[in-house]
């Protein structure tokens, strides 16, 4: 049955920077800009209620931190603006982020157990503004908190791509964290430095980028979204193992990701019933970050760090070839993510108007398991689900989000949304499940 609720908001308020900050414009990298990011994406956080904080209000807590964090982190508090050449340059004028105070007449354990998404009326906890949804001359951040009747509380925000990705906007919530907690300081300083993942003078396009190809309509891959159903499926130690069993021994090395990556991509394929002729892709979004990559970006860079390699099949090949062809193909796109990869898709946003990647059957996943969105604390204890708040990105319905939550015994899942047209959801669920049906009857 569908859980209703009533939520109470005030009245929107913009929450600016607790002290003066500086007025100039700050450019987006060539990898932020890019039309693929220029979108609004939804996260949530859900907090149960904590004895100890009794007498302390969540909002008030959240409202206060959010104006002192927006002291270190002041472009958030800026608005968009649009150059020549698609440039989007942030011009920090101060104004504030959107701030909603609510109330739901509803508690934690009504809005779902386990609280996975899609959740039950996401709508009323993360409130449209009217005007306030847009890329350009429109509020970076919206955040809504919204108390339970049990004491516990949500906090849910509308974040601008172009600005974070996840790694990047963990650093800002970790920051709103830590002063919510008393501080008054950064453990972590915020970088802007975007320059760094700019386009090269001259650019040259070095890679090839399945992503960005620019390919002809074919029948049957585009799926509108009024059609779309969403579910959620669960990956946990079981899952993983028995998926591994399929696999030869040469590939039992192979990391969690890739065969869980493998398996959705093979089976919502065969649910989406494309011809078999047709090519399709997987993107896989990889972060730039760390030892791997010689990006010298400073711990603190908060801004977009990744890029989209594709693996390619035709249909034919990727459904009737065994599991190990498609987690290969995972590997292999995997492995073309390295520093001259990126600075070869800044030149390409650069030499071709900052397109977005190709949607024509294409499925891209985003590992957030590392992120770190789950251990967000203001005081009441690390959230019960914090992530991104549904699958697909803006009105685009082949996105899905790996997101790390803990079952009832305490054990480390992965959650994954899969957003489909109804049938063939049915088929999806169908595939998953002979799946594991066929490896729990050996």
């Amino acid at each position: 049955m569908a859980v209703t609720f009533k939520v109470t908001r005030q009245k929107p308020e913009l929450i600016p920077p607790a002290k003066p900050t500086t007025h100039e414009f700050k450019p987006l990298s060539d990898i932020d800009d890019q039309e693929s990011l220029r979108f609004q994406l939804p996260l949530i956080w859900f907090f149960r209620r904590n004895p100890s904080m009794e007498g302390k209000d969540p909002i008030d807590v959240i409202r206060q931190a959010l104006a002192k964090t927006l002291v270190f982190y002041y472009p958030f508090a800026g608005r968009l603006r649009e150059f020549v050449g698609r440039k989007l340059v942030v011009e920090c004028t101060g104004e504030g982020v959107m701030f909603i105070e609510a109330d739901a007449d509803a508690t934690l354990e009504q809005l779902g157990n386990p609280l996975i998404p899609p959740f039950p009326c996401l709508e009323e906890l993360l409130y449209n503004v009217p005007g306030s949804d847009g890329v350009v001359n429109c509020p970076l951040l919206l955040m809504q908190v919204t108390r339970l009747k049990c004491g516990g509380f949500i906090l849910a925000i509308r974040l601008n791509h172009t600005m974070s990705d996840g790694p990047g906007f963990a650093l800002f919530m970790s920051a709103l964290a830590e002063i919510a907690h008393g501080s008054d300081t950064l453990s972590i300083q915020p970088v802007w430095e975007r320059h760094l993942l700019d386009a090269r003078d001259p650019p040259c396009v070095s890679c090839k980028h399945h992503e960005f190809e620019i390919v002809p309509n074919t029948k049957g891959t585009l799926i509108p979204p009024q059609d779309i159903v969403q579910r959620s499926f669960f990956f946990g130690p079981a899952e993983i193992s028995a998926l591994r069993r399929r696999l030869p021994l040469r590939l039992q090395t192979c990391t969690s990701f890739e065969v869980i990556t493998a398996c959705l991509w093979r089976c919502r394929t065969i649910a989406i019933s494309p011809s078999p002729q047709e090519n399709v892709k997987l993107l896989i979004n990889v972060n730039v970050r760390g030892k791997g990559f010689n990006m010298k970006l400073p711990t603190g860079y908060y801004g977009n760090a990744f890029a989209y390699p594709a693996a390619v099949s035709s249909v034919e090949e990727l459904v009737s070839k065994p599991l190990e062809y498609a987690v290969e193909l995972v590997m292999r796109a995997k492995s073309m993510m390295s520093e001259e990869y990126i600075k070869s898709v800044a030149d390409l946003m650069v030499t071709r108007g900052r397109p977005h990647f190709n949607v024509e059957g294409t499925y891209l996943v985003s590992d957030n398991r590392h992120v770190g969105f789950e251990d967000v604390d203001f005081g009441w204890g690390k959230a019960v689900y914090g992530g991104v708040a549904k699958g697909g990105i803006g009105e685009i319905p082949i996105v899905s989000f790996y997101i790390p939550v803990e079952n009832i015994k305490g054990e480390k899942e992965l959650v994954v949304p899969i957003c489909l047209p109804d049938n063939a959801m049915k088929t999806f669920v169908k595939e998953i499940e002979a799946i594991f049906k066929v490896d729990d009857d050996k």
